[in-house]
């Protein structure tokens, strides 16, 4: 594979519909997206300047909402503190209008000076009380943001971690989800906004009072001077908001390249093969495509506002030609229109600032908008809570012509392949039970089934007699644990990475130094440089790194810690030496033994000789059924005769393959030690 060549790909506006050659070599197509799929997005791209000013109650109530539930009294103390900053205002704008009036009167100086002195004191007086205001109101919303974030964040996640499998698997509920993540950090951003709508329409108010007061013509006119950047500003947030959606999962790939580049699991890869420079330039490659959307935005966000600057030149031209029209004949002093000249530019920046935050509100409120949409969704999407309670000893569950298809698997025909298909089969309780096939059989689906994890097609999978789907989920997933050849290694410390495996109660150290002992990773957790203290993430002070194998083990002490009633194991020995796998293996008979129930997935067929019951997949469809004996003794030959005769050959050919007086291999031996082929 060679570098990414100079993008020369249409990289700008909405044009980008092959994306960059980036795109198309790493992940198969482009990453924009049309954002139709955004049911609010239409309405927000339409939108007018009034449409907009009605929905400002409506968005500070949403804001208010967050803010409530975050900290009641941080949101008293600003709002308060913006309502009091407004009424200052306006009495110190009447008070410059005394001291003006006062100044500009006829009679002595000294007389003057001193008829204005009561008003300098209101002057001086609101001021202080103003600014000492805007201190709490700083102070407030400081403490409010983090808050909301938290709250807005803990919102859509407490809602996620209880949505169907199938949703997370979802490419349309992952798009939502980017957005309504970046909706958290826009609920903070709100309390800002929304804060500062207060403040500018309180301060609007009591120069409009002012204006109104000394002349009602002053009032369109100051209106007039702020609608050409009020147009600016909504015009160039609906373009930010569209390209964002757009950009969104493109944005997210480019990180997701960075990323790579700086995380431990995979730099030993990256340097031995010489990774970095390939995965750099196409990171470098669809960044330049993300840099050409901002030059895009960028040079539409001048010219919007090179124009709104003109008009907004003319209108506060119009404006002073009137008052100088009020001044010259004789409707208005020179005191009023001084007052009036500042009342302009007070309101006039008011209202500016007004609109330009309710716009910057408004766009992030459409991302605070996804993330309730997600909860919505979510919701929808939700594990259905409660349900008839699983049997407490059942004796058999049972596949009825099970169907399942993962939602958008499609073949090369456009049509969907399922999974599993019309799968039939029994899991005594109790036993081992083996499910063996080729890669992608159907193993891991329908364990994933069994589970409760996904819900099938078609069929129904009975626990007693009982349909799964009428059971309570929560009761169905406490009845097992799993390991999985691709377990979650969390970047916790060894002691929490076996007890992670049941939460539901305090932490019992006798049980997890049982759990280590049984999957023989006390060893392990005693060579660790802080022993159970010890953090398993490199990159973080303190951390440690451990092998594959040395992971298994703690992830055999999770399933062990979490003692179900069913284990499922999935290719448990893929990284241990085969004195570890005989040690697993022969664990595995004891639970049986025990009375647990035990599902085993592996590919090593020799270690499913003493399983009770086997079941043989094929593409998605049981094929044979039957223990060891019955599956490689009676004819005809079967899958699995076939398959084990393959792998026996290559074990003869391994040995026959040995030096003279060379050690056979250490697979052969353990094999051999167990149990002769």
């Amino acid at each position: 594979m060679s570098r990414p060549a100079e993008n020369t790909s249409t990289t700008v506006g909405a044009g980008t519909e092959e994306g960059s050659p980036s795109e198309r070599l790493l992940f198969g197509g482009p990453l924009l997206h049309d954002t139709g799929w955004n049911k609010h997005e239409r309405a927000y791209l339409e939108m007018s300047l009034w449409a907009m000013a009605s929905s400002l109650p409506r968005l500070v109530a949403s804001t208010v909402r967050l803010a409530w539930r975050a900290d009641r009294r941080a949101l008293w103390a600003v709002g308060c503190a913006e309502v009091l900053h407004g009424v200052t205002q306006a009495i110190g704008l009447v008070a410059v209008n005394e001291v003006l009036g006062a100044v500009l009167a006829t009679g002595p100086i000294a007389d003057r000076l001193h008829a204005a002195v009561p008003a300098l004191i209101w002057v001086a007086v609101t001021s202080l009380v103003g600014a000492l205001a805007m201190s709490a109101s700083t102070a407030g919303t400081g403490r409010l943001e983090p808050k909301v974030e938290r709250v807005a964040t803990e919102m859509y996640l407490e809602r996620v971690i209880r949505v169907e499998l199938e949703a997370i698997e979802d490419e349309d509920f992952h798009r939502l989800l980017d957005s309504a993540q970046y909706g958290a950090a826009g609920a903070r951003r709100m309390i800002r906004y929304c804060t500062a709508v207060v403040g500018a329409l309180v301060s609007f108010a009591a120069a409009a009072g002012v204006l109104t007061v000394l002349h009602p013509a002053l009032l369109p006119l100051l209106l007039l001077m702020t609608l050409p950047r009020s147009w600016a500003a909504l015009r160039n947030s609906r373009t930010r908001y569209e390209s964002f959606q757009r950009w969104a999962q493109h944005a997210r790939a480019g990180r997701l390249l960075s990323q790579t580049l700086i995380r431990t699991d995979p730099a030993p890869e990256i340097r031995v093969h010489d990774v970095g420079p390939f995965l750099l330039g196409h990171f470098r490659s669809m960044s330049e495509s993300s840099e050409g959307e901002q030059t895009r935005l960028a040079r539409s966000a001048a010219k919007t506002r090179l124009i709104a600057s003109a008009l907004t030149g003319i209108a506060t031209l119009v404006t002073y030609l009137a008052l100088g029209g009020l001044l010259l004949t004789g409707v208005m002093a020179l005191s009023v229109a001084g007052t009036a000249v500042l009342a302009t530019r007070s309101g006039a920046a008011s209202l500016t600032t007004l609109i330009l935050q309710v716009n910057s509100l408004y766009e992030e409120a459409c991302y605070v908008m996804d993330l309730e949409r997600l909860c919505v969704e979510a919701h929808k999407r939700a594990i259905p809570v409660g349900g008839l309670p699983v049997p407490d000893q059942p004796r058999l569950i049972r596949f009825e012509d099970v169907t399942f298809t993962y939602p958008g698997d499609s073949g090369d025909s456009g049509t969907r392949r399922p999974a599993l298909s019309g799968v039939t089969l029994d899991i005594p309780m109790g036993k081992i039970v083996a499910l063996v096939g080729e890669n992608g059989s159907g193993k891991t689906t329908l364990v994933k089934l069994l589970a409760g994890l996904y819900q099938p097609g078609e069929g129904a999978i009975r626990w007693d007699g009982q349909d799964a789907g009428a059971l309570d989920r929560a009761d169905l997933f406490s009845r097992f644990a799993m390991v999985s050849q691709d377990f979650h290694r969390w970047p916790l410390t060894a002691r929490m990475n076996i007890a992670i495996g049941r939460t539901d109660g305090p932490l019992e150290e006798e049980r997890v130094e049982a759990a280590a002992r049984y999957a023989g990773a006390r060893k392990v957790v005693e060579e660790m440089p802080r022993g159970w203290d010890t953090l398993l993430s490199r990159g973080y002070k303190g951390g440690h790194q451990i092998s594959g194998g040395q992971w298994q083990k703690l992830g055999l002490a999770r399933a062990h810690y979490r003692d179900a009633q069913i284990l499922i194991v999935d290719e448990p020995t893929s990284a241990l030496d085969a004195r570890a796998e005989l040690e697993v293996f022969e664990q595995i008979r004891q639970l049986a033994q025990a009375g647990q129930t035990v599902l085993l997935i592996t590919h090593r067929l020799a270690s499913v000789r003493d399983a009770d019951l086997i079941h043989v997949l094929e593409k998605g469809r049981l094929r044979e059924s039957g223990t060891f004996e019955e599956l490689t003794d009676n004819p005809p030959v079967g899958i699995f005769r076939d398959l084990y005769e393959m792998q026996r050959r290559q074990f003869v050919d391994e040995q026959a393959a040995a030096l003279p007086g060379q050690r056979k291999p250490a697979d052969a031996d353990a094999t051999e030690t167990s149990r002769e082929l």
